[in-house]
């Protein structure tokens, strides 16, 4: 009961006999199901039987049964390699009735057995297309498995490959971090249980890493309480010289304008004299303002009242005073003491780049910096400084045996914003020029945020493997959409709807864009980000004063 597609009016295609099944049959896997309509570069339109479609639907093999709905995976036979593509959309054609026209993105090629036509050898790209009437199959399990199969690279598994319920995928660690990497999406999505899984299996493969996170919510030390070492402001103890001026200027400099200027000018004289104080200016002879060299906040205030001594007229002390009313304000306050206590001018550089960076790593390749503690003013010159200092070891370190190290940044849109929300801070140009050419120096990226349309032109798309969870905001899917290649643009479609713990991979990292429901993480190595039980904690009732009255000791004491 031979049946072509002129038959059925598919003109112009390849005659593809008819499966014969009756409904409620199931059909083949070898079978085909429709035929290719139309060819252009990246993308072409195939044309799907509904009856085919349908008799599959019934197939124990998950990959068949989901063939031909969007986002599943099909198969066209060239010469002697099968060809595969990735549906992007589906649409009734309007001439035939029990007819689907297809949109479908190429996603690379496989040799084919000659004896049993199995697919083996899958890689990305296209050498050859096919022509208008080439039949259609589906995909099966077996073929998934040579498609997602990771090769002999360096690689972690975070999960299982949609539809499928054994088939792992896998990250290439040097592809991602070697050009940088984003994990991306909406509130409640699971997207610091996914970061927390990824860095755990990082820290598995390379337990001498060296990996610094920064962690502006204070989530991630429950998580790596036993893989790396956690600081936060009882322990950072971050020297307050090791800033640059224009870090200081955002420290102690609190003009615009033109006034700014005269400040910036004032302080730049005033702190290059404080350092020229300190025996390792005469060893390294030239100095520079912005050289991290140790001297005191006591001889700055000195130097700025000594300048100021020499001034004839009252009305040009404003400057003078200004700054030094807000360094004596620092100076003071106890919130600022983990980076301006006066214990902290010994020339400890060595050490605390060895601590942060974890070199040697002793097991432990990942620091914690938990800056939910550090007063809001000064938050973005903490990650600043240790941005910076990341980037500076790796260019000062070039001809020593290089020690790459991976920079996450959690809530990145708040470091590196884009020129709607700029604020001109320091952090998001260092972390912009890390982004640009930080591989160049074995420094990788990696950037966790809720909001990727918030994020500074450009940095997104200097992301080589882009990790997307669920992303409720259009804007946000837009801006997603226009920084992935234009060959996943079909799983980009199903972003609004991936369950939670799903996630669209694509770039470097993969073979090949993968959607993917990441493992479950045991309970002692998830962050501290579940979201509260509101119907269930509304229930509990006793203890209010003594949580009252503790949490305004805590309050006031301005610590945790």
């Amino acid at each position: 009961m031979a049946e072509t597609w002129e038959r059925r009016g598919f003109e112009g295609a390849e005659p593809i006999a008819s499966t014969g099944h009756r409904p409620g049959e199931t059909l083949p896997a070898s079978a085909g199901i429709g035929a290719v309509f139309e060819i252009s570069g990246s993308s072409s339109q195939i044309m799907l039987d509904l009856d085919c479609l349908d008799a599959l639907a019934n197939d124990p093999d998950p990959s068949i049964a989901n063939a031909g709905q969007v986002g599943s995976q099909i198969k066209l036979r060239v010469g002697g390699s099968w060809l595969i593509a990735n549906v992007r959309s589906m649409r009734l054609s309007e001439s035939h009735g029990n007819r689907v026209v297809a949109q479908i993105d190429f996603l690379g090629e496989g040799d084919e057995e000659k004896l049993t036509g199995k697919l083996y050898r899958f890689r990305r790209g296209v050498t050859r297309y096919p022509s208008p009437g080439t039949p259609v199959f589906p995909v099966s399990t077996a073929d998934m498995k040579q498609i997602y199969a990771a090769d002999d690279r360096a690689n972690i598994e975070i999960g299982t490959i949609y539809p499928t319920k054994d088939i792992r995928g896998a990250l290439y660690v040097d592809a991602m971090l070697g050009k940088h990497f984003a994990l991306l999406g909406s509130t409640g999505t699971g997207k610091s249980t996914a970061a927390a899984l990824i860095l755990h299996r990082i820290c598995e493969l390379a337990p001498q890493g060296h990996i610094v996170m920064i962690d502006p919510h204070g989530e991630y030390s429950a998580a790596f309480r036993t893989t790396g070492e956690i600081y936060d402001v009882s322990n950072l103890q971050m020297p307050y010289w090791l800033m640059n001026f224009e870090e200081h200027c955002e420290v102690f400099v609190t003009t615009s304008g033109s006034e700014r200027q005269i400040d910036g000018d004032i302080l730049a004289k005033c702190i290059l004299a404080a350092k020229a104080k300190n025996r390792l200016a005469q060893e390294f002879g030239k100095l520079t303002v912005d050289s991290p060299i140790p001297y005191l906040l006591s001889d700055l205030v000195n130097l700025i009242q000594l300048e100021m001594g020499k001034l004839d007229r009252a009305g040009d002390t404003a400057p003078y005073l200004r700054l030094k009313t807000k360094i004596d304000e620092v100076k003071g306050d106890p919130r600022y003491a983990f980076m301006f206590s006066g214990m902290l001018v010994a020339d400890t550089m060595a050490q605390f780049l060895g601590r942060i960076f974890r070199l040697p790593a002793d097991g432990k390749p990942i620091s914690i910096i938990d800056v939910s503690g550090v007063p809001n003013e000064i938050t973005s010159v903490v990650v600043a400084v240790l941005s910076r200092m990341t980037f500076d070891f790796a260019i000062w370190s070039r001809n020593e045996a290089q020690r790459p190290i991976l920079l996450v940044c959690e809530e990145a849109h708040r470091y590196v914003p884009n020129e709607r929300n700029a604020d001109a801070s320091s952090v998001g140009r260092i972390l912009s020029r890390i982004a640009k050419e930080g591989r160049k120096y074995g420094v990788s990226l990696g950037l966790i945020t809720q909001r990727p349309s918030d994020l500074a032109e450009g940095v997104l798309s200097q992301c080589g493997t882009i990790i997307s969870m669920r992303l409720n905001n259009d804007r946000d899917q837009a801006y997603v959409r226009a920084a992935m290649p234009e060959g996943a643009r079909g799983f980009l479609d199903s972003i609004p709807a991936l369950r939670n713990r799903e996630c669209i991979v694509c770039g470097e990292g993969v073979a090949t864009p993968i959607r993917v429901l990441f493992d479950t993480l045991d309970e002692v190595k998830r962050p501290a980000s579940g979201d509260p039980l509101f119907s269930q904690l509304w229930r509990e009732t006793g203890g209010e004063d003594g949580i009252i009255d503790r949490t305004v000791r805590r309050w006031r004491a301005q610590g945790r």
